[in-house]
């Protein structure tokens, strides 16, 4: 099975909408799991996100939704051929650490590794971690922690090895 991006948003607003406290959903290369409280809060009370090796339970925190940007995202200058830009997948919130007061993933200057995790992007309450998809080194991160990203927006640049 394949989720794309647009099931997924349609199937996390389905959720939302519903008083499902428990779902799973499995494919070929994914699992999701979702389980919340539905107390007066209505929020999540863990997310599991994992892949073929790896399963990370984040804890969301209470976060104030970020304002709006009245400006579409400044327009990014263009990148030379020898640097590869880390691009938002979907449309989120960006974050550079697991949680607050947490170590972030990477620096600039941090050696990535293929399938290391380098930020998360924040979807409808749902933690993604984005996985590197080269080996190299951040060369410079273009997004603040805690701002939201549109759809393929570069995020950082890497030079791969």
């Amino acid at each position: 099975m394949h989720l794309d991006h647009e099931e997924l948003h349609r199937i996390l607003a389905s959720l939302a909408e519903s008083d499902i406290q428990e779902f799973s959903l499995e494919g070929k290369d994914f699992h999701l799991e979702v389980k919340r409280n539905l107390g007066p809060i209505k929020s999540p009370e863990a997310i599991f996100v994992s892949s073929n090796t790896n399963q990370q339970e984040i804890t969301p925190q209470p976060i104030s939704s970020p304002p709006v940007p009245s400006n579409p995202p400044p327009a990014v200058a263009s990148t030379p051929p020898e640097f590869i830009e880390v691009t938002a997948p979907m449309v989120g919130t960006f974050y550079r650490a697991p949680a607050p007061g947490e170590p972030v993933f990477v620096e600039v200057g941090s050696r990535v590794a293929v399938g290391q995790t380098v930020c998360i992007l924040e979807a409808m309450k749902l933690m993604n971690e984005l996985e590197s998809d080269i080996a190299g080194e951040v060369i410079e991160i273009l997004v603040e922690n805690g701002t939201p990203v549109e759809f393929g927006q570069v995020l950082m640049k890497v030079k791969p090895n």
